[in-house]
């Protein structure tokens, strides 16, 4: 079972007053320094995914910076007023920045065992520049989680069948005010690979109920002769609204059989790393096919 860790967010304060024409554009900076990804043994043989019964802890962080003390209505033409509290006659009120909330964070391990993938929300959006740092520890190891876009970093150099938890660190910081969230993970129950890749469907000469169904492993899995997939496929036909599922198959094709006669078939392949760690990945996009005709 795939787990997205455990993460327990704490309150914010803000300021209660805020003056309304002191905001920036919105916008994200990114800072981070790569990790180059890397991993330390193969997988022995018969090992199990670990299961065991650590503490899970999550920490939070939340800062609010004063605001400055209100000059004259003249002073920029503004007025304060309660922090998003709605006029009672008028206008709607134009929205005023907040400091961020703690991130939403989850992290997966699509190119096992060589790094792990990360990105996260924020809610509601702090309408200001917004830093993100990114740092992760296992162990007495720790480094930067490099930032690969606006809201989404990677790091290698992976300890596999290891049963201390990773942490990962992320902290939202703007000119109000900065919030930390921290989420516990072990490596093995975060894998998910990506879709398998191209997938074809042909029909079985003089087979009218036979497809055969071909696809490759996913192009981000690295190493598969080391760590195997296991594969599911379903399909379903025009008119048949409710999907079969069979599976799984540790080989990249696999002869559909009792299928409907001149019916248009519809296939998706799902991989999962062989040992049962984590979770299956999304379903490929379909391949369609019709089973031998007798033309």
């Amino acid at each position: 079972m795939g787990t997205r860790g455990t993460e327990v967010p704490a309150p914010l304060s803000t300021a209660p007053w805020a003056p309304r024409c002191c905001c920036r554009a919105r916008g994200v900076r990114l800072s981070g320094a790569g990790v180059a990804p890397s991993w330390a043994r193969p997988q022995p043989r018969g090992w199990s995914c670990p299961t065991p019964a650590w503490p899970t802890r999550a920490t939070t962080a939340a800062t609010t910076l004063s605001p400055a003390r209100p000059g004259p209505p003249s002073a920029c033409g503004w007025a304060t007023r309660p922090h998003h509290r709605p006029s009672s006659a008028g206008p709607p009120a134009t929205p005023t920045p907040d400091p961020p909330s703690p991130p939403s964070i989850e992290c997966r391990a699509t190119s096992y065992p060589q790094a792990v993938n990360c990105s996260w929300q924020l809610s509601p959006d702090p309408l200001l520049d917004t830093d993100f740092v990114a740092t992760y520890r296992h162990g007495t190891d720790s480094g930067e989680c490099s930032l690969t876009g606006p809201w989404s970093c990677s790091f290698g150099d992976l300890q596999v069948f290891s049963l201390t938890p990773y942490e990962l660190n992320v902290t939202a910081r703007n000119a109000l005010g900065a919030a930390t969230r921290t989420l516990l993970f072990l490596l093995e129950n975060i894998v998910k690979p990506d879709p398998p890749e191209a997938l074809q469907v042909s029909p079985i000469p003089g087979e009218p109920q036979k497809l055969l169904v071909e696809w490759s492993p996913p192009s981000s899995w690295p190493f598969p002769e080391y760590f195997p997939l296991q594969y599911r496929i379903r399909y379903s036909w025009d008119n048949n609204s409710v999907p079969t599922t069979v599976g799984p198959y540790e080989l990249t094709s696999h002869t559909l059989t009792d299928l409907q006669p001149g019916s248009l078939h519809h296939i998706q392949v799902a991989a999962k790393d062989l040992a049962d760690c984590g979770e299956f990945s999304a379903w490929s996009p379909p391949a369609s096919g019709t089973p031998w005709l007798g033309l």
